[in-house]
């Protein structure tokens, strides 16, 4: 099963380990050093990292969603709306 990361981007929700959130330092320095070895996909499209995932292939990937989001997707849950993720409202609007 395919869930919507934010803007347009998906990812099997079957490989995805973990989703945590970007705040805490030692995450930031985990994604950092994805970055640096070649493993990082950046799904923001240039908004405001939310969450971090943690995929079995080793990849880390970005998110502009919060973690609570994706993990209501995943567990099949609605976000009552199905539209976009907006930093200004931190809704996904229409």
């Amino acid at each position: 099963m395919l869930i919507n990361i934010g803007y347009g981007n998906f990812i099997s929700a079957e490989r995805i380990i973990a989703a945590v959130s970007h705040e805490a330092a030692p995450i930031k320095r985990m994604a950092q050093d994805a970055r640096e070895k070649g493993i990082l996909i950046d799904a923001t499209c240039g908004r405001k990292t939310k969450s971090v995932l943690f995929i079995d292939s080793g990849q880390v990937v970005l998110s502009a969603l919060p973690p609570e989001t994706l993990a209501n997707r995943v567990n099949g849950k609605s976000d009552d709306t199905n539209g976009r993720y907006t930093e200004r409202s931190g809704k996904i609007e229409e």
